[in-house]
């Protein structure tokens, strides 16, 4: 019960800052550019980083199936939330899969 509680809690909360910020650079006209890139990773490495240190667990072997919960929670989200705007072709860009894949690696 509590991997699926930190597992699907910190998914939904890892999911929720990066949307919310996407939203917010594409509301001010800021979600093009290198810019934008280095802002969403940063909040990225941050977020992750957080969600895994509040495991306390040492080696990152332990870590490793919380942050693949963490990367399909997001592709689900993503086709919950996205999709229904952006069609089942926003999975074809490479960016989107890099995204997911600095989810599960990061921690």
């Amino acid at each position: 019960m509590q991997f699926a509680a930190r597992a699907f809690g910190w998914g939904v909360a890892i999911y929720a800052v990066m949307y919310l910020l996407w939203s917010g650079l594409v509301i001010y006209g800021l979600a093009a550019g290198v810019f934008s890139l280095g802002i969403r990773i940063a909040a990225l490495v941050l977020v992750t980083t957080i969600a895994a240190r509040s495991l306390h667990m040492q080696n990152w072997k332990d870590v490793a199936p919380y942050s693949v919960s963490w990367g399909i929670i997001t592709i689900v989200l993503d086709a919950l939330f996205l999709v229904p705007f952006s069609g089942w072709s926003m999975y074809s860009a490479w960016s989107v899969w890099v995204g997911y894949a600095l989810v599960v690696l990061i921690p």
